[in-house]
Protein backbone atom coordinates (compact mmCIF):
# COMPACT_ATOMS: atom_id res chain seq x y z
CA UNK A 1 0.00 0.00 0.00
CA UNK A 2 1.63 3.30 -0.95
CA UNK A 3 1.13 5.95 1.35
CA UNK A 4 0.65 9.75 0.24
CA UNK A 5 1.92 12.43 1.38
CA UNK A 6 -0.44 15.27 3.10
CA UNK A 7 0.28 18.40 2.15
CA UNK A 8 -0.48 21.07 5.55
CA UNK A 9 -2.70 22.98 2.96
CA UNK A 10 -4.90 19.72 1.77
CA UNK A 11 -7.87 20.61 3.62
CA UNK A 12 -8.13 24.50 3.02
CA UNK A 13 -6.65 24.92 0.19
CA UNK A 14 -7.49 21.99 -2.55
CA UNK A 15 -5.58 23.67 -5.42
CA UNK A 16 -2.51 24.29 -3.89
CA UNK A 17 -2.57 20.43 -2.61
CA UNK A 18 -2.88 19.57 -5.78
CA UNK A 19 -0.08 21.62 -7.23
CA UNK A 20 2.06 20.14 -4.50
CA UNK A 21 1.13 16.74 -4.75
CA UNK A 22 1.87 17.45 -9.33
CA UNK A 23 5.56 19.27 -8.42
CA UNK A 24 6.23 15.66 -5.70
CA UNK A 25 6.01 13.19 -9.17
CA UNK A 26 8.04 15.35 -11.10
CA UNK A 27 10.67 14.39 -8.95
CA UNK A 28 10.61 10.66 -8.83
CA UNK A 29 13.81 10.28 -10.59
CA UNK A 30 15.54 12.18 -7.87
CA UNK A 31 17.38 10.02 -4.58
CA UNK A 32 15.43 9.34 -1.26
CA UNK A 33 16.93 11.91 0.53
CA UNK A 34 16.95 14.65 -1.59
CA UNK A 35 13.09 14.02 -2.61
CA UNK A 36 12.40 13.80 1.27
CA UNK A 37 14.33 17.38 1.41
CA UNK A 38 12.23 18.73 -0.77
CA UNK A 39 8.90 17.47 0.61
CA UNK A 40 10.15 19.02 4.23
CA UNK A 41 10.68 22.33 2.04
CA UNK A 42 7.37 22.47 0.21
CA UNK A 43 5.66 21.61 3.97
CA UNK A 44 7.68 24.12 5.64
CA UNK A 45 7.16 26.65 3.60
CA UNK A 46 3.50 25.88 1.50
CA UNK A 47 3.81 29.49 -0.08
CA UNK A 48 6.63 27.41 -2.28
CA UNK A 49 3.84 25.33 -3.97
CA UNK A 50 1.89 27.43 -6.28
CA UNK A 51 4.94 29.69 -7.45
CA UNK A 52 7.72 26.98 -8.25
CA UNK A 53 8.71 23.97 -9.38
CA UNK A 54 11.87 22.44 -7.30
CA UNK A 55 13.53 20.45 -9.54
CA UNK A 56 16.92 19.25 -7.93
CA UNK A 57 18.95 19.79 -4.86
CA UNK A 58 22.28 21.69 -6.01
CA UNK A 59 24.16 22.74 -2.59
CA UNK A 60 23.98 22.58 1.11
CA UNK A 61 25.99 24.14 3.68
CA UNK A 62 26.46 24.40 7.29
CA UNK A 63 23.43 27.55 7.52
CA UNK A 64 21.89 26.30 4.11
CA UNK A 65 20.49 24.36 1.46
CA UNK A 66 20.32 25.49 -2.61
CA UNK A 67 17.70 24.02 -4.50
CA UNK A 68 16.89 24.59 -8.08
CA UNK A 69 13.63 25.55 -9.28
CA UNK A 70 11.53 26.66 -12.14
CA UNK A 71 8.93 29.62 -11.91
CA UNK A 72 6.24 30.34 -14.54
CA UNK A 73 6.12 33.72 -15.15
CA UNK A 74 2.70 35.80 -16.21
CA UNK A 75 3.97 35.94 -20.17
CA UNK A 76 4.57 31.82 -20.26
CA UNK A 77 8.03 31.50 -19.77
CA UNK A 78 9.50 29.11 -17.35
CA UNK A 79 12.33 30.83 -15.57
CA UNK A 80 15.00 28.99 -13.52
CA UNK A 81 15.57 30.03 -9.77
CA UNK A 82 17.85 29.20 -7.02
CA UNK A 83 16.09 29.09 -3.79
CA UNK A 84 18.29 28.76 -0.66
CA UNK A 85 16.58 27.85 2.69
CA UNK A 86 18.20 29.05 5.50
CA UNK A 87 18.11 26.19 8.71
CA UNK A 88 15.64 27.59 11.23
CA UNK A 89 18.39 28.12 14.14
CA UNK A 90 19.67 30.90 11.84
CA UNK A 91 19.92 34.40 14.00
CA UNK A 92 17.26 36.60 12.55
CA UNK A 93 19.53 39.59 12.55
CA UNK A 94 22.03 37.62 10.60
CA UNK A 95 19.18 36.75 7.91
CA UNK A 96 18.06 40.27 7.52
CA UNK A 97 21.29 41.21 7.39
CA UNK A 98 22.05 39.41 4.49
CA UNK A 99 19.04 39.90 2.92
CA UNK A 100 19.81 43.85 3.11
CA UNK A 101 23.20 43.32 1.49
CA UNK A 102 21.84 41.37 -1.87
CA UNK A 103 19.03 44.13 -2.12
CA UNK A 104 21.10 47.21 -1.55
CA UNK A 105 24.58 45.86 -2.86
CA UNK A 106 23.20 43.31 -5.05
CA UNK A 107 22.14 42.63 -8.86
CA UNK A 108 24.72 44.11 -10.80
CA UNK A 109 28.56 44.72 -10.92
CA UNK A 110 29.11 40.61 -10.07
CA UNK A 111 26.82 40.65 -7.21
CA UNK A 112 24.43 38.34 -6.76
CA UNK A 113 20.72 40.03 -6.37
CA UNK A 114 17.59 38.35 -5.16
CA UNK A 115 14.08 38.65 -6.61
CA UNK A 116 11.56 37.61 -3.58
CA UNK A 117 11.66 36.04 -0.36
CA UNK A 118 9.47 33.59 1.27
CA UNK A 119 8.89 33.39 5.42
CA UNK A 120 6.78 30.70 6.95
CA UNK A 121 7.27 31.08 11.06
CA UNK A 122 11.05 30.60 11.34
CA UNK A 123 11.68 28.85 7.78
CA UNK A 124 13.00 31.65 5.28
CA UNK A 125 14.00 31.09 1.54
CA UNK A 126 15.95 33.68 -0.38
CA UNK A 127 14.94 33.15 -4.09
CA UNK A 128 17.37 34.38 -6.21
CA UNK A 129 18.54 34.59 -10.31
CA UNK A 130 20.25 31.24 -11.12
CA UNK A 131 23.44 31.08 -12.43
CA UNK A 132 24.42 27.77 -14.42
CA UNK A 133 28.28 27.68 -13.25
CA UNK A 134 31.14 25.09 -13.43
CA UNK A 135 32.94 23.41 -10.89
CA UNK A 136 35.77 25.24 -10.15
CA UNK A 137 38.77 22.30 -10.07
CA UNK A 138 36.93 20.78 -12.80
CA UNK A 139 37.96 23.64 -15.30
CA UNK A 140 41.20 24.98 -13.36
CA UNK A 141 44.05 23.12 -15.46
CA UNK A 142 41.79 23.81 -18.58
CA UNK A 143 41.59 27.80 -18.39
CA UNK A 144 43.54 29.52 -20.86
CA UNK A 145 45.76 32.54 -19.20
CA UNK A 146 43.01 35.41 -20.86
CA UNK A 147 40.11 33.44 -18.52
CA UNK A 148 42.05 33.65 -15.47
CA UNK A 149 42.65 37.33 -16.33
CA UNK A 150 39.15 38.15 -17.17
CA UNK A 151 38.37 35.97 -13.87
CA UNK A 152 40.34 38.09 -11.62
CA UNK A 153 38.99 40.81 -13.29
CA UNK A 154 35.60 40.10 -12.87
CA UNK A 155 36.11 39.18 -8.89
CA UNK A 156 37.42 42.61 -8.65
CA UNK A 157 34.24 44.47 -10.07
CA UNK A 158 32.67 42.19 -7.51
CA UNK A 159 34.39 43.05 -4.61
CA UNK A 160 34.63 47.02 -5.25
CA UNK A 161 31.53 46.70 -4.91
CA UNK A 162 30.46 45.28 -2.04
CA UNK A 163 33.10 47.28 0.15
CA UNK A 164 32.09 50.46 -1.36
CA UNK A 165 28.92 50.04 0.66
CA UNK A 166 30.75 49.02 3.52
CA UNK A 167 30.65 45.23 3.24
CA UNK A 168 33.84 42.63 4.40
CA UNK A 169 32.45 39.49 2.40
CA UNK A 170 34.33 36.79 4.40
CA UNK A 171 34.19 33.87 2.90
CA UNK A 172 35.54 34.97 -0.66
CA UNK A 173 36.18 31.71 -2.29
CA UNK A 174 35.93 30.32 -6.04
CA UNK A 175 32.63 28.16 -4.90
CA UNK A 176 31.04 31.81 -3.57
CA UNK A 177 32.47 33.29 -6.97
CA UNK A 178 29.99 31.49 -9.76
CA UNK A 179 31.40 31.37 -13.12
CA UNK A 180 30.06 30.39 -16.21
CA UNK A 181 32.49 30.20 -18.93
CA UNK A 182 30.59 30.02 -21.84
CA UNK A 183 28.27 32.81 -21.20
CA UNK A 184 31.25 34.98 -19.32
CA UNK A 185 29.43 35.61 -16.44
CA UNK A 186 30.29 35.50 -13.08
CA UNK A 187 28.09 35.89 -9.43
CA UNK A 188 29.57 36.79 -5.83
CA UNK A 189 27.12 34.97 -3.64
CA UNK A 190 26.46 33.35 -0.27
CA UNK A 191 26.50 37.01 2.25
CA UNK A 192 25.70 34.54 5.28
CA UNK A 193 28.82 35.46 7.25
CA UNK A 194 29.03 39.07 5.86
CA UNK A 195 30.42 41.95 8.38
CA UNK A 196 31.00 45.81 8.23
CA UNK A 197 32.85 48.22 8.13
CA UNK A 198 32.94 51.04 10.42
CA UNK A 199 31.16 53.08 7.92
CA UNK A 200 28.94 50.57 6.22
CA UNK A 201 25.77 51.53 4.20
CA UNK A 202 23.93 48.09 5.22
CA UNK A 203 22.85 49.24 8.67
CA UNK A 204 21.97 46.02 9.57
CA UNK A 205 25.47 44.98 9.21
CA UNK A 206 25.89 47.52 12.32
CA UNK A 207 24.00 45.46 14.35
CA UNK A 208 25.50 42.09 13.40
CA UNK A 209 29.03 43.23 14.72
CA UNK A 210 27.87 44.25 17.95
CA UNK A 211 26.15 40.82 18.31
CA UNK A 212 29.53 38.96 17.26
CA UNK A 213 31.96 41.09 19.51
CA UNK A 214 29.75 38.73 22.44
CA UNK A 215 30.69 35.41 21.19
CA UNK A 216 33.68 33.40 21.78
CA UNK A 217 37.37 34.70 22.92
CA UNK A 218 40.60 33.79 22.59
CA UNK A 219 42.45 32.22 25.30
CA UNK A 220 45.83 31.24 26.17
CA UNK A 221 47.95 30.64 22.91
CA UNK A 222 49.68 27.54 22.40
CA UNK A 223 53.16 27.24 20.57
CA UNK A 224 52.86 25.11 17.22
CA UNK A 225 55.79 22.48 16.86
CA UNK A 226 56.69 22.94 12.87
CA UNK A 227 59.55 20.06 12.54
CA UNK A 228 63.28 20.07 12.14
CA UNK A 229 63.00 22.49 15.62
CA UNK A 230 60.60 24.85 14.25
CA UNK A 231 58.07 26.40 16.01
CA UNK A 232 55.54 29.22 16.23
CA UNK A 233 53.57 31.24 18.59
CA UNK A 234 51.35 34.28 17.91
CA UNK A 235 50.79 36.81 21.53
CA UNK A 236 48.81 39.87 21.58
CA UNK A 237 51.33 42.58 24.02
CA UNK A 238 47.82 44.25 25.21
CA UNK A 239 47.14 40.90 26.63
CA UNK A 240 50.08 40.56 28.97
CA UNK A 241 49.90 40.00 32.62
CA UNK A 242 51.36 42.12 35.40
CA UNK A 243 54.53 41.16 37.18
CA UNK A 244 55.00 38.73 40.25
CA UNK A 245 54.78 40.72 43.53
CA UNK A 246 58.42 38.93 44.44
CA UNK A 247 60.12 39.90 41.70
CA UNK A 248 58.36 42.55 40.25
CA UNK A 249 61.60 44.46 39.14
CA UNK A 250 63.28 41.38 37.46
CA UNK A 251 60.78 38.97 36.19
CA UNK A 252 57.91 40.19 33.32
CA UNK A 253 55.04 37.96 32.91
CA UNK A 254 52.90 37.23 29.86
CA UNK A 255 49.83 36.05 29.33
CA UNK A 256 49.55 33.87 25.91
CA UNK A 257 46.61 34.23 23.87
CA UNK A 258 45.35 30.58 22.72
CA UNK A 259 44.26 30.07 19.52
CA UNK A 260 40.94 27.89 18.99
CA UNK A 261 41.66 24.71 17.00
CA UNK A 262 37.96 24.46 16.22
CA UNK A 263 37.32 25.13 12.01
CA UNK A 264 35.31 28.31 11.32
CA UNK A 265 32.54 27.98 9.40
CA UNK A 266 33.13 27.05 5.47
CA UNK A 267 31.54 24.77 3.31
CA UNK A 268 32.80 22.03 1.57
CA UNK A 269 35.00 23.13 -1.70
CA UNK A 270 33.67 21.28 -5.04
CA UNK A 271 35.03 17.48 -4.86
CA UNK A 272 36.31 16.46 -1.54
CA UNK A 273 38.61 13.42 -2.89
CA UNK A 274 39.72 15.78 -5.89
CA UNK A 275 40.81 18.73 -3.41
CA UNK A 276 42.60 16.44 -1.38
CA UNK A 277 45.11 15.16 -4.48
CA UNK A 278 45.51 18.64 -5.69
CA UNK A 279 46.64 20.32 -2.44
CA UNK A 280 50.31 21.66 -2.11
CA UNK A 281 50.10 21.68 1.50
CA UNK A 282 48.70 18.92 3.06
CA UNK A 283 47.96 17.02 6.25
CA UNK A 284 49.93 13.65 4.68
CA UNK A 285 51.98 15.61 2.23
CA UNK A 286 53.23 18.16 4.58
CA UNK A 287 55.88 17.14 6.45
CA UNK A 288 57.13 19.83 8.09
CA UNK A 289 54.20 20.83 9.91
CA UNK A 290 52.20 19.52 12.86
CA UNK A 291 48.94 20.47 13.37
CA UNK A 292 48.72 18.80 16.99
CA UNK A 293 49.19 20.95 19.93
CA UNK A 294 50.42 18.27 22.42
CA UNK A 295 50.63 18.12 26.31
CA UNK A 296 54.08 19.13 27.72
CA UNK A 297 55.24 20.65 24.06
CA UNK A 298 58.22 22.69 24.14
CA UNK A 299 57.21 26.11 24.23
CA UNK A 300 59.46 29.66 24.09
CA UNK A 301 59.44 32.02 26.87
CA UNK A 302 58.31 35.73 25.94
CA UNK A 303 60.16 38.10 27.81
CA UNK A 304 58.85 41.70 27.91
CA UNK A 305 60.65 44.21 27.48
CA UNK A 306 60.53 47.50 30.23
CA UNK A 307 57.52 49.85 28.88
CA UNK A 308 55.75 52.42 30.84
CA UNK A 309 52.20 51.37 29.03
CA UNK A 310 51.08 48.17 29.48
CA UNK A 311 49.33 48.04 26.63
CA UNK A 312 52.54 48.75 24.30
CA UNK A 313 54.87 46.41 25.97
CA UNK A 314 56.46 44.00 22.84
CA UNK A 315 57.68 40.97 23.56
CA UNK A 316 60.61 39.36 22.83
CA UNK A 317 62.17 35.70 22.74
CA UNK A 318 63.94 34.25 25.98
CA UNK A 319 66.33 31.30 25.56
CA UNK A 320 65.55 29.12 27.89
CA UNK A 321 63.00 26.64 27.47
CA UNK A 322 60.07 25.32 29.36
CA UNK A 323 57.24 22.58 29.34
CA UNK A 324 53.90 23.20 29.66
CA UNK A 325 50.90 21.01 31.43
CA UNK A 326 47.02 21.33 29.93
CA UNK A 327 44.75 22.32 33.13
CA UNK A 328 40.94 21.90 32.95
CA UNK A 329 40.00 25.71 32.40
CA UNK A 330 36.77 24.69 33.29
CA UNK A 331 37.27 24.41 36.96
CA UNK A 332 39.84 27.03 37.34
CA UNK A 333 38.04 29.40 35.78
CA UNK A 334 35.48 29.00 38.15
CA UNK A 335 37.56 29.61 41.15
CA UNK A 336 39.06 32.30 39.67
CA UNK A 337 35.54 34.17 38.83
CA UNK A 338 36.06 36.11 41.68
CA UNK A 339 40.02 37.32 41.95
CA UNK A 340 40.63 40.90 41.04
CA UNK A 341 42.26 41.94 37.81
CA UNK A 342 44.92 44.34 39.75
CA UNK A 343 46.45 41.28 41.14
CA UNK A 344 49.93 40.13 40.16
CA UNK A 345 50.35 36.98 38.46
CA UNK A 346 52.41 34.62 39.74
CA UNK A 347 52.81 31.57 37.23
CA UNK A 348 54.87 32.81 34.80
CA UNK A 349 57.45 30.17 33.61
CA UNK A 350 55.60 27.39 35.54
CA UNK A 351 53.76 24.50 34.28
CA UNK A 352 50.33 25.78 35.35
CA UNK A 353 47.87 28.66 34.73
CA UNK A 354 46.73 30.72 37.98
CA UNK A 355 43.33 31.97 38.44
CA UNK A 356 44.55 35.81 37.99
CA UNK A 357 45.62 34.73 34.50
CA UNK A 358 42.37 32.88 33.80
CA UNK A 359 40.14 35.28 35.42
CA UNK A 360 41.35 38.69 33.16
CA UNK A 361 39.56 39.67 30.05
CA UNK A 362 39.66 37.50 27.18
CA UNK A 363 40.03 39.50 23.61
CA UNK A 364 37.40 38.68 21.20
CA UNK A 365 38.22 38.51 16.99
CA UNK A 366 35.77 37.46 14.47
CA UNK A 367 37.45 34.32 12.17
CA UNK A 368 34.69 33.40 10.65
CA UNK A 369 35.48 32.00 6.84
CA UNK A 370 36.82 29.03 5.07
CA UNK A 371 40.09 27.39 5.92
CA UNK A 372 42.86 27.91 3.68
CA UNK A 373 41.63 31.55 2.48
CA UNK A 374 41.86 33.53 5.53
CA UNK A 375 43.99 36.63 6.20
CA UNK A 376 47.16 36.53 8.67
CA UNK A 377 45.46 38.96 10.41
CA UNK A 378 42.29 36.69 11.18
CA UNK A 379 44.51 33.45 11.67
CA UNK A 380 46.40 35.88 14.29
CA UNK A 381 42.68 37.14 16.20
CA UNK A 382 43.49 40.63 14.93
CA UNK A 383 40.53 42.75 16.35
CA UNK A 384 40.01 45.24 13.83
CA UNK A 385 39.45 43.18 10.84
CA UNK A 386 38.84 45.43 7.36
CA UNK A 387 37.81 44.57 3.72
CA UNK A 388 41.57 43.51 3.22
CA UNK A 389 40.77 40.31 4.27
CA UNK A 390 38.81 39.71 1.18
CA UNK A 391 41.86 40.87 -1.14
CA UNK A 392 43.83 38.25 0.87
CA UNK A 393 41.11 35.31 -0.48
CA UNK A 394 41.28 37.07 -3.96
CA UNK A 395 44.94 36.71 -3.87
CA UNK A 396 44.87 32.72 -2.55
CA UNK A 397 42.45 32.19 -5.77
CA UNK A 398 44.36 33.55 -7.56
CA UNK A 399 47.48 31.88 -6.69
CA UNK A 400 45.72 28.80 -7.41
CA UNK A 401 44.79 29.70 -11.18
CA UNK A 402 48.43 30.67 -11.65
CA UNK A 403 49.93 27.30 -9.76
CA UNK A 404 46.97 24.99 -11.14
CA UNK A 405 46.49 23.90 -7.44
CA UNK A 406 43.70 24.21 -5.69
CA UNK A 407 43.33 24.03 -2.67
CA UNK A 408 46.83 25.80 -2.31
CA UNK A 409 46.58 25.92 1.31
CA UNK A 410 45.39 22.87 3.70
CA UNK A 411 45.75 22.93 7.30
CA UNK A 412 43.74 21.76 10.80
CA UNK A 413 44.56 25.04 12.79
CA UNK A 414 45.34 28.80 12.32
CA UNK A 415 48.59 28.32 13.57
CA UNK A 416 49.60 25.65 10.90
CA UNK A 417 47.82 27.93 8.35
CA UNK A 418 50.16 30.75 9.67
CA UNK A 419 53.10 28.76 9.29
CA UNK A 420 52.17 27.62 5.56
CA UNK A 421 51.85 31.31 5.10
CA UNK A 422 55.15 32.16 6.11
CA UNK A 423 57.00 28.87 3.68
CA UNK A 424 55.66 31.13 0.84
CA UNK A 425 55.59 34.91 2.23
CA UNK A 426 58.60 34.24 4.39
CA UNK A 427 58.74 34.23 8.21
CA UNK A 428 60.82 37.54 9.00
CA UNK A 429 57.90 39.24 6.56
CA UNK A 430 55.20 37.61 8.25
CA UNK A 431 56.59 38.73 11.82
CA UNK A 432 57.46 42.28 10.60
CA UNK A 433 54.02 42.62 9.42
CA UNK A 434 51.80 41.13 12.49
CA UNK A 435 53.86 43.34 14.63
CA UNK A 436 51.92 46.55 12.48
CA UNK A 437 48.50 45.11 13.97
CA UNK A 438 49.44 44.55 17.51
CA UNK A 439 50.71 40.85 17.68
CA UNK A 440 53.70 38.94 17.93
CA UNK A 441 54.81 36.17 16.21
CA UNK A 442 57.42 33.75 16.79
CA UNK A 443 59.20 31.59 14.55
CA UNK A 444 62.35 29.66 16.05
CA UNK A 445 63.84 29.05 12.48
CA UNK A 446 63.62 31.90 9.68
CA UNK A 447 61.99 30.64 6.70
CA UNK A 448 62.91 32.60 2.69
CA UNK A 449 60.57 33.79 0.83
CA UNK A 450 59.63 32.38 -2.25
CA UNK A 451 59.90 34.07 -5.89
CA UNK A 452 56.16 33.85 -6.64
CA UNK A 453 56.70 33.24 -10.43
CA UNK A 454 59.01 30.46 -9.50
CA UNK A 455 56.63 28.86 -7.23
CA UNK A 456 53.94 29.38 -9.92
CA UNK A 457 55.86 27.79 -12.88
CA UNK A 458 57.08 25.01 -10.97
CA UNK A 459 53.69 24.08 -10.03
CA UNK A 460 52.16 24.43 -12.60
CA UNK A 461 55.16 22.46 -14.63
CA UNK A 462 55.80 25.53 -16.97
CA UNK A 463 58.90 25.97 -15.79
CA UNK A 464 61.50 24.75 -18.26
CA UNK A 465 64.55 24.07 -15.81
CA UNK A 466 62.62 22.19 -13.24
CA UNK A 467 60.95 19.05 -15.83
CA UNK A 468 60.95 16.18 -14.68
CA UNK A 469 64.31 14.53 -16.30
CA UNK A 470 64.22 11.84 -18.79
CA UNK A 471 63.92 8.44 -17.13
CA UNK A 472 63.02 9.54 -14.14
CA UNK A 473 60.10 8.15 -12.15
CA UNK A 474 58.24 10.30 -9.69
CA UNK A 475 57.37 9.06 -6.31
CA UNK A 476 53.67 9.44 -4.73
CA UNK A 477 52.82 9.84 -1.50
CA UNK A 478 49.61 8.17 0.19
CA UNK A 479 47.08 9.77 -1.30
CA UNK A 480 48.66 8.96 -4.72
CA UNK A 481 49.77 12.86 -5.41
CA UNK A 482 53.00 12.27 -7.60
CA UNK A 483 55.94 13.58 -5.59
CA UNK A 484 59.58 14.77 -7.18
CA UNK A 485 62.11 12.23 -6.17
CA UNK A 486 65.39 13.90 -6.48
CA UNK A 487 65.43 16.46 -3.68
CA UNK A 488 69.17 17.56 -4.47
CA UNK A 489 68.55 18.94 -7.72
CA UNK A 490 67.84 22.57 -8.02
CA UNK A 491 64.90 22.79 -8.88
CA UNK A 492 63.46 19.65 -7.73
CA UNK A 493 61.88 21.27 -4.60
CA UNK A 494 61.31 24.59 -3.18
CA UNK A 495 63.00 23.11 0.03
CA UNK A 496 61.90 21.00 3.00
CA UNK A 497 58.98 23.84 3.90
CA UNK A 498 57.04 22.60 0.84
CA UNK A 499 56.31 19.79 -1.09
CA UNK A 500 55.20 20.14 -4.74
CA UNK A 501 53.56 18.16 -7.28
CA UNK A 502 54.46 18.28 -10.82
CA UNK A 503 52.68 16.50 -13.24
CA UNK A 504 54.26 14.01 -15.77
CA UNK A 505 53.52 11.47 -18.86
CA UNK A 506 52.69 8.28 -18.03
CA UNK A 507 55.02 5.94 -20.02
CA UNK A 508 58.64 7.68 -20.39
CA UNK A 509 57.94 9.56 -17.19
CA UNK A 510 58.92 12.84 -19.11
CA UNK A 511 57.06 16.03 -18.64
CA UNK A 512 56.25 17.22 -22.24
CA UNK A 513 54.92 20.58 -22.56
CA UNK A 514 53.90 21.42 -25.79
CA UNK A 515 53.49 25.21 -26.86
CA UNK A 516 50.42 24.34 -28.75
CA UNK A 517 48.69 23.43 -25.11
CA UNK A 518 49.81 26.36 -23.31
CA UNK A 519 47.00 28.79 -23.93
CA UNK A 520 49.08 31.48 -22.86
CA UNK A 521 50.72 29.93 -19.85
CA UNK A 522 54.11 30.16 -21.52
CA UNK A 523 54.25 34.14 -21.62
CA UNK A 524 52.53 34.86 -18.15
CA UNK A 525 53.24 38.88 -17.74
CA UNK A 526 55.51 39.87 -14.85
CA UNK A 527 52.27 42.21 -14.17
CA UNK A 528 50.65 39.37 -13.01
CA UNK A 529 52.92 38.25 -10.67
CA UNK A 530 52.98 42.09 -8.87
CA UNK A 531 49.73 41.74 -8.48
CA UNK A 532 49.63 39.00 -6.91
CA UNK A 533 52.02 39.80 -4.76
CA UNK A 534 50.36 43.26 -3.78
CA UNK A 535 47.23 40.69 -3.17
CA UNK A 536 49.22 38.48 -0.49
CA UNK A 537 50.52 41.55 1.42
CA UNK A 538 51.00 40.61 5.15
CA UNK A 539 50.18 43.90 6.21
CA UNK A 540 46.47 44.79 5.59
CA UNK A 541 47.45 48.72 5.66
CA UNK A 542 49.46 48.40 2.55
CA UNK A 543 47.35 45.41 0.90
CA UNK A 544 45.60 46.93 -2.39
CA UNK A 545 42.02 47.31 -2.81
CA UNK A 546 39.81 46.27 -4.82
CA UNK A 547 39.56 49.81 -6.74
CA UNK A 548 43.34 50.07 -7.34
CA UNK A 549 43.68 46.10 -8.38
CA UNK A 550 41.33 47.28 -11.08
CA UNK A 551 43.31 50.08 -12.43
CA UNK A 552 46.39 47.81 -12.15
CA UNK A 553 48.45 47.23 -15.48
CA UNK A 554 47.65 43.77 -15.46
CA UNK A 555 44.15 44.73 -17.11
CA UNK A 556 44.94 47.70 -19.01
CA UNK A 557 43.60 46.15 -22.03
CA UNK A 558 40.15 45.66 -20.44
CA UNK A 559 37.13 47.71 -20.47
CA UNK A 560 36.12 48.42 -16.97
Amino acid sequence: METVLKSPCDEQHPQQAEDFHGNLEQNSKLSGGIKKDIEKLYEAVPQLVNVFKIKEKIGEGTFSSVYLATAQLQTGYEEKMALKHLIPTSHPLRIAAELQCLTVAGGQDNVMGVKYCFRKNDHVVIVMPYLEHESFLDILNSLSFEEVREYMFNLFKALRRIHHFGIVHRDVKPSNFLYNRQLKKYALVDFGLAQGTPDTKIELLKTVHSEDQQGSCLQNNPIVALGNGVSVSVTAPKQIAQQSASKAGDRRSSSLLKVQMKQGRGGKEDSVHHSVQRSVFGERNFNVYSSTYQENSSTKLMKQSKMIDVSSRKLVTKKKIISTKTVSNGAARKAASGCPLNLPCDCYATDRVCSVCLSRCQQVAPRAGTPGFRAPEVLTKCPTQTTAIDMWSAGIIFLSLLSGRYPFFKASDDLTALAQIMTVRGSRETIQAARTFGKSVVCTQVVPTQNLRTLCEKLRGTNSSCKTSQGEVPSRSENNTALPVAADKPCATLGKKIQHFENFQEGDGALEVKAADMKGWDQVPDEAYDLLDKLLDLNPATRITAKEALLHPFFKDIKL
